[in-house]
């Protein structure tokens, strides 16, 4: 059995889907902070997975958990992901994300389970030295979130030295899209991710959608970033697990598509999906936001056998009908 922490959220539930297609039995382990009680429901029409609610800053519901299954491997998705959140209430994310990590881990090692693969990100490199992104790039974060997956990350190497506990770290740049069946989707609240925010504006009628900065040395002025399809991005998951039982080894995997979208171009491609104008207004620029930040994914593609295979269009087009569905239209 599979254990998916987080399973109830965006990027886990699409990896939820992707397991239960393949064969395998999920229990998915959330605490519905920020996941929804009506994906888990969807989870379960669609294939054989088991909820269990807990938090993993109390360790015993871990393991409960782990002494009522059977686990074989843990993904693990569970954390606080708002890097504005994190500057002002760093505690936050510190408490769930390294402390409950750090009581997974220990309950991992308690009950002989030795596979894990850990959700982390490109925030861990901070500041681009230079892009495309390899996993050899300097890891500096420039927020608190960024410094609690980096946290964790090095937690992961002593626990393998320690205990023999193997993970595979997955450093992964912009996610997009839906479920391509429409069944789940992007549902965060707030909404901070740039596509589904473009579509809300459509949506929620005097509402501008907002650019921030166009005077970025970038071909069009605006930032660009690496956009990679959640269903893409699910795929890698298994594929990591898959090889982490073949070869009983640690590792680490930049994901994403080795290129760069800007926001305009993103912003045209809303436009053209969504046959219609949108209203845009172009405000300053946030504070830390790099010019240029896209992937090296080419380790994940040699050694895992990953490529992505959607475009951003095929992330455009399932995000607008999954906000269609989100707004009954």
């Amino acid at each position: 059995m599979i254990l998916i922490t987080g399973g109830a959220g965006y990027i886990g539930s699409h990896t939820v889907v992707n397991f239960i297609n393949a064969g395998y039995e999920v229990i998915v382990f959330d605490n519905l902070s920020t996941g929804h009680i009506e994906t888990i429901e969807t989870l379960k029409q669609i294939g054989n997975v088991t909820f269990e609610k807990g938090d993993l800053k109390n360790i015993n519901d871990i393991d409960e958990v782990f002494s009522k299954y059977k686990i074989d491997a843990i993904i693990h998705f569970a954390a606080y992901s708002l890097v504005g959140e994190s500057v002002v209430n760093p505690a936050k994310y510190y408490r769930n994300n390294v402390f409950g990590t750090l009581n997974l881990l220990e309950t991992m090692v308690v009950h002989n389970v030795k596979k894990i693969v850990f959700s982390s990100t490109c925030a861990t490199y901070g500041e681009p030295k230079y892009v495309p992104i390899d996993e050899s790039h300097p890891q500096n974060p420039i927020n608190p979130y960024g410094n609690s997956k980096l946290t964790v990350e090095k937690m992961l190497g002593d626990f393998d030295t320690a205990y023999g506990l193997k993970s595979i770290i997955l450093r992964y740049f912009n996610v997009a899209g839906c479920d391509s069946q429409n069944r789940i989707g992007e549902w965060h609240e707030p909404e901070t991710h740039l596509i589904p925010n473009i579509m809300k504006s459509v949506f929620d009628k005097g509402q501008k959608f907002k650019i921030f900065g166009d005077d970025y040395n970038t071909p069009d002025g605006t930032c660009i970033r690496d956009y990679v399809n959640v269903e893409d991005l699910a795929q890698a998951h298994r594929l990591a697990y898959e090889y982490l039982c073949r070869t009983d080894k640690s590792d680490v995997f930049n994901l994403g598509t080795e290129n760069g979208n800007s926001v305009k171009q993103v912003f045209d491609e809303c436009e053209k999906a969504i046959n219609k104008s949108i209203d845009v207004e172009i405000v300053e620029r946030r504070q830390g936001d790099p010019a240029v930040l896209y992937s090296n994914s080419a380790k994940a593609e040699s050694v895992l056998g990953w490529t992505p295979k959607k475009s951003i269009r095929d992330s455009i087009n399932t995000a607008f009908e999954w906000t269609k569905k989100q707004y009954n239209v």
